[in-house]
């Protein structure tokens, strides 16, 4: 076989590979964050107490939760309850232990490193959530509403609204089977899921996810998708897949075939003109050594 055909074939082979590789949900997506204005002294008891809570949270989800809670205070004789840090992380909950683990060091790397100095900082990515803070949050319901996102108006659809009513009724009245603190449902091709902290009682759980839904239903109207995060909860809907649950509540269609198609069609055209660069330079190259052995004949 010539050895342009070789390297043809190799490349062809490299390409469908490469497009039978599944793509990672982009659960380190940003959602949302956010820096307390207090600051505390480098080198203080409150900054080796956050440093052993982040370091206690990331330890934790290595080890497989998904959900935990701790509270820093060092018995060194200097420290005061004013350096007792509070802190939680939480993951998605249909995320494997591993998916967690990842997520929340990314998350805790990324609020270390832009909150440094302050006392508290809270950082939702799309697959988990991390807050620490020096006055107690645990067990606290909170109802401020930290980010809304709305899909384009899609016009009045009756149907497509008693659909995603339907589907948000079933996430406030507990979603089913699924944990209390993560809930989902569908109706026809409407999907809706919310989650709740899980240091909440299922009483705070439900009337935070209720509070959520009445927002995003007066604040997103008749938008095929839409997404409201308060401090301790979130719901989000989504219709034909105009929403993803590997992306934020965002402008970006990223759910169903018509997207990954898109991502599919978009890599196939770069392998294909990559292949047909890298053919042309073969090509050239071949041309090249046949006219100088032709020369060198003569």
């Amino acid at each position: 076989m010539p050895l342009m055909m070789l390297v043809v074939l190799l490349l062809y082979l490299i390409a469908i590979s490469t497009l039978m590789t599944p793509a990672s949900p982009a659960l380190d997506t940003f959602v949302y964050g956010g820096c307390s204005q207090l600051k505390y002294i480098p080198g203080s008891p409150y900054e080796a107490n956050l440093n052993s809570l982040l370091t206690s949270l990331v330890n934790s989800a290595i080890a497989g939760t998904t959900y935990n809670n701790f509270t820093s205070d060092s018995a060194s004789p200097s420290s005061s309850p004013q350096d007792t840090v509070y802190g939680v992380f939480q993951c998605r909950g249909d995320l494997s232990a591993d998916q967690c683990s990842r997520c929340v060091s990314r998350s805790i790397s990324q609020v270390g490193t832009l909150c440094s100095g302050a006392c508290g900082g809270a950082w939702q990515l799309e697959g988990c959530f991390v807050k620490y803070d020096n006055s107690t949050f645990l067990g606290v319901e909170d109802k401020t509403e930290v980010v809304k996102k709305c899909g384009p108006p899609a016009g009045y659809d009756s149907d497509s609204l008693t659909r995603r009513d339907a589907v948000l009724g079933f996430i406030a009245a507990g979603g089913g089977d699924t944990p209390k603190a993560y809930r989902v449902g569908w109706s026809g091709n409407m999907e809706a899921y919310g989650q709740c902290v899980q240091d909440m009682t299922e009483g705070q759980c439900g009337d935070c996810l209720n509070e959520a839904i009445g927002r995003v239903k007066s604040e997103c109207g008749a938008a095929k998708w839409g997404g409201v995060y308060l401090g301790k909860c979130y719901v989000r809907y989504s219709e034909g897949g105009d929403q993803s649950r590997s992306q934020p509540a965002g402008g970006r269609s990223s759910s169903g075939t018509g997207n990954n198609d898109n991502e599919i069609e978009k890599t196939l055209a770069i392998l294909i003109g990559i292949i047909a660069a890298v053919a042309l330079v073969i090509v050239f190259i071949y041309k090249s050594c046949e006219e100088a052995k032709g020369g060198g004949g003569k």
